[in-house]
C-alpha cells in the first residue's frame, strides 16, 4: 500500500513538472517556481519542453507500473523507472538545484526502499 501511494505520488509529480515545462514553462507562476526571468523562459522554452517530455516518459512508466500492480509484474519496471527518477534528481541537485534532491531524488529513494521491503 504504501509502495503505491508513493509511486502514485511521484508519477503525480512528474506529470505536474510535464506539465509546467512543456505548457506553462513561460507563465510568471512557473517562472517564480523555477526561478527563472520572462527572457530566460522565452529563450529556453523549447529546451524546457523537451526536458518535460522525457518527465513525461518517467510518469508513464511509473503509471504502467502501477497498473501491472507494483507487489507482482510491476515490480521491476517500478524499480527502473523509480531508479531513473532517483539518478535525474541526484544529477539536478548536483548541477541545478539542491531543491530537486528533496523534491524528487528523496521521494525516489523511499519508493524504492517501500518496493524492495514490499510496503
Amino acid at each position: 500500500m504504501l509502495t503505491t501511494t508513493l509511486i502514485a505520488l511521484i508519477a503525480a509529480l512528474h506529470l505536474w513538472i510535464m506539465v509546467m515545462e512543456m505548457f506553462l514553462w513561460t507563465t510568471p507562476r512557473v517562472r517564480r517556481s523555477f526561478g527563472t526571468t520572462a527572457e530566460f523562459a522565452t529563450a529556453t522554452k523549447v529546451l524546457a519542453a523537451n526536458q518535460g517530455l522525457y518527465n513525461g516518459f518517467l510518469a508513464a512508466g511509473l503509471i504502467w507500473a502501477l497498473m501491472a500492480g507494483p507487489q507482482g509484474a510491476g515490480a521491476a519496471p517500478a524499480g527502473f523507472f523509480l531508479g531513473c527518477v532517483l539518478l535525474a534528481g541526484i544529477f539536478g541537485a548536483a548541477t541545478a538545484s539542491r531543491r530537486i534532491l528533496y523534491v524528487q531524488a528523496l521521494p525516489a529513494a523511499m519508493a524504492l526502499l517501500a518496493l524492495a521491503f514490499r510496503l
